[in-house]
């Protein structure tokens, strides 16, 4: 029998790949096979856990935006839950729903930048990728973009995360303004000894991370067979107890449930403010003007970060963490900028926050064990139920969240996301993907970094030609 070759930038080929798939392929039966292998749990602690990996991320933009720019809190947790849900039936990985964060910086610094600044912003920037998404051209720019500028970007979105980070767990943040204040007292309810806490118990019950899918799961069967042995000194049995245990803790879990305590104990009348139902949707108005102002200021600064990271980077990303076939299958360039350009055409309208597929937070959620669509559907549902069931109100519970916590849940995305950079063959490509990211971080600018690091890699390879010999 014939099969099908598995092309790695269409998912298409690789999930009809092989006789089998065809067949199953043919039926609606197929629909509904494929969901619920895309929603399964590999293991539901682990994929639970993972689900927290970008909240570091989410929380503190959409409550910075929700406190000074009355930003709904409720529909945009219907809506980015509904996100969740379908990018996790569609990928079957853990593909992330986040804030767009250019758009999100231009409204925290511009007090002018109101809602319907914001969703033009949004719309915008989603035509334009869900445009190269539905051409195809993006998948002409993630074949020109090379793998040096790609880890740049990479590097300096995760080392950004991890620097937002620190300020959060060192310092005490003014969400409302988006400001650091002063140094957070070691002590209290949500003071650095907390975080330091967070931050040990995680390393005791994560570690570093493994690099993929594949070493894990080999671990795991050695694991297995070991135990099956008598232990070779007398603290075989304990070690082998605690690897065995280990994994099974949910320790970005049990990190949130605490700051969830900790936000009640912190603001005790917010559960009476607490109220049943949704919040009520409304279309936005925009103005012409705020089209204007939204192209110029928010969708302009955004685009370049969108295409890079929320692409280019995302799909790299997958490729690196996930095992091959599951990676083609899901990740396109194609794909990712087609569902995350329609979420926002529908969203937008509604007042729900732009958002897009983040690597950081892929990198956030596969530190903590997410490795399956379950787990971003996972997410998906807790925003739907608090949004459905609780509305705008759930803000004054959140508001109490403790800063340091999110630091804590981010650094460990950022850290994992800029580790993907490590594989540079070269000095040559260290280079260029160092240049890119101090010119992105410095310059707070994606695009000046890109801009940058591709002229200097074609000047590299120009006199790699000229001399005759390999940049690599």
């Amino acid at each position: 029998m014939a099969t099908t070759a598995v092309n790695p930038d269409d998912p298409e080929s690789a999930v009809a790949a092989g006789d089998d798939n065809k067949e199953r392929s043919r039926g609606p039966r197929s629909l509904l096979s494929r969901a619920r292998h895309n929603l399964a749990f590999r293991s539901v602690w682990s994929e639970l856990n993972g689900a927290m990996g970008d909240l570091g991320t989410y929380i503190p933009i959409v409550l910075s935006l929700s406190l000074s720019r009355d930003l709904d809190l409720g529909t945009t947790l219907i809506f980015t839950g509904a996100y969740n849900a379908v990018t996790g039936l569609i990928y079957g990985v853990p593909m992330p729903v986040q804030p767009m964060k250019a758009i999100a910086a231009t409204a925290l610094s511009d007090p002018t930048f109101g809602v319907p600044e914001i969703m033009a912003a949004g719309i915008l920037t989603a035509a334009f990728v869900l445009f190269l998404g539905a051409t195809r051209l993006m998948k002409l720019v993630c074949w020109i973009v090379p793998l040096p500028v790609i880890r740049g970007i990479q590097l300096a979105q995760g080392l950004n995360f991890a620097m937002a980070a620190v300020k959060y767990i060192r310092y005490e943040q003014d969400l409302s303004k988006g400001k650091s204040g002063n140094r957070r007292p070691w002590t209290g309810l949500d003071g650095l000894i907390l975080a330091v806490a967070a931050i040990a118990f995680i390393l005791l019950v994560n570690g570093a991370g493994s690099d993929s899918q594949e070493s894990q799961e080999e671990e795991g069967r050695g694991q297995e067979e070991g135990e099956r042995e008598p232990p070779a000194q007398a603290g075989g049995r304990w070690r082998s107890m605690i690897r065995r245990v280990s994994p099974a803790i949910p320790s970005a879990v049990i990190v949130f449930v605490v700051g969830v305590a900790l936000a009640v104990a912190r603001h005790p009348a917010a559960l009476r403010e607490l109220r049943l139902g949704p919040s009520r949707m409304r279309v936005v108005r925009i103005s012409r003007d705020a089209w204007r102002r939204g192209f110029l200021k928010g969708a302009i600064p955004q685009i370049p970060l969108s295409v890079l990271n929320s692409v280019v980077a995302v799909c790299k990303l997958a490729r690196d963490l996930l095992p091959p076939q599951q990676a083609a299958a899901a990740a396109s360039a194609t794909s990712v900028s087609v569902t995350m350009g329609a979420m926002n055409l529908v969203g937008c309208w509604f007042g729900a926050m732009p958002c897009c597929h983040g690597a950081g937070g892929m990198a956030g959620q596969y530190k903590f064990g997410g490795r399956t669509g379950g787990c971003v559907a996972a997410l998906g549902g807790m925003k739907l139920a608090l949004g459905t069931v609780l509305g705008g109100s759930m803000l004054r519970v959140l508001v109490a969240f403790p800063v340091g916590l999110l630091g804590v849940l981010l650094l460990f995305a950022g850290v994992e996301l800029a580790v993907a950079a490590r594989d540079m063959a070269s000095k040559a490509e260290a280079f260029v993907m160092l240049l890119c990211a101090a010119v992105s971080l410095v310059g707070s600018s994606a695009a000046l970094g890109f801009v940058c690091s591709m002229i200097a890699y074609g000047l590299l390879m120009l006199r790699a030609w000229a001399m005759g010999v390999r940049l690599s």
